[in-house]
């Protein structure tokens, strides 16, 4: 069950440098290099085309069709962080716009990913603050109900815990464990370099049969040429 009526104030954020680095990385290479884990629902999209983020979570557990804990969650945050927001149960609502994100950055904010929706998006846009969620709906929410923030939440069938770093792009949302992050990033670079191999062999002709050594496999599965 949720922890609710409480704010967290001192959480532990993985290394600036190590953060920095995975930032390099898309999301399919992250959620590929941590072993296919990670990946919040497909249904998370970015507010406009081009959004990205990655940085530390800041965690918002929200009530539905209530945004209190948006403003509340904004004392909590620190240059770099991405606020991270889900609800006790799926709402849709326009929890943030233009406002909420000029007050996330004001205090270093980067980022919202949240499991319900947002509005404002040509603002958000025009400001070139990337928001990945469920839904874009101009339904406004009221402010009477208590939630809680820097508790673990599911966003979007992901656990997310405080510190943890969430990377979106036009892929998705992944999420990296905050003790991981070091060795994600290296297996991140070991994955881009073998690729960087794959792709040479690609624009020089061979077939991804080859490349991937698929031909056995296939042949003892039963798959045969004909004339």
């Amino acid at each position: 069950m949720y922890e609710l009526g409480v704010v967290h104030t001192n959480i532990q954020r993985p290394n600036p440098t190590d953060v920095a680095a995975l930032a390099e990385f898309g999301t399919a290479t992250i959620h590929e290099a941590m072993g296919r884990v990670g990946l919040m629902r497909p249904y998370m999209r970015p507010a406009y085309h081009g959004a990205k983020l990655c940085g530390p979570a800041v965690t918002v557990l929200l009530q539905p069709g209530d945004n209190t804990m948006m403003h509340v969650v904004a004392e909590q945050i620190q240059d770099g962080d991405v606020v991270v927001a889900a609800c006790t149960t799926e709402a849709d609502d326009g929890f943030f716009g233009d406002l909420l994100a000029t007050s996330f950055r004001a205090r270093g904010g980067t980022g919202l990913v949240i499991d319900g929706g947002v509005r404002d998006t040509a603002d958000l846009a025009a400001m070139d603050f990337p928001v990945f969620a469920k839904a874009i709906h101009s339904r406004g929410t009221v402010k009477e109900t208590l939630g809680s923030v820097n508790v673990a939440v599911n966003c979007a069938n992901a656990t997310v815990n405080p510190g943890d770093v969430v990377v979106g792009d036009d892929d998705g949302v992944v999420v990296v464990p905050r003790e991981k992050v070091a060795d994600v990033v290296e297996a991140s670079r070991a994955r881009e370099a073998k690729e960087a191999g794959v792709r040479e062999r690609l624009a020089a002709g061979e077939l991804g049969l080859d490349v991937y050594g698929m031909r056995e496999k296939l042949a003892a599965k039963g798959l045969q040429y004909k004339n």
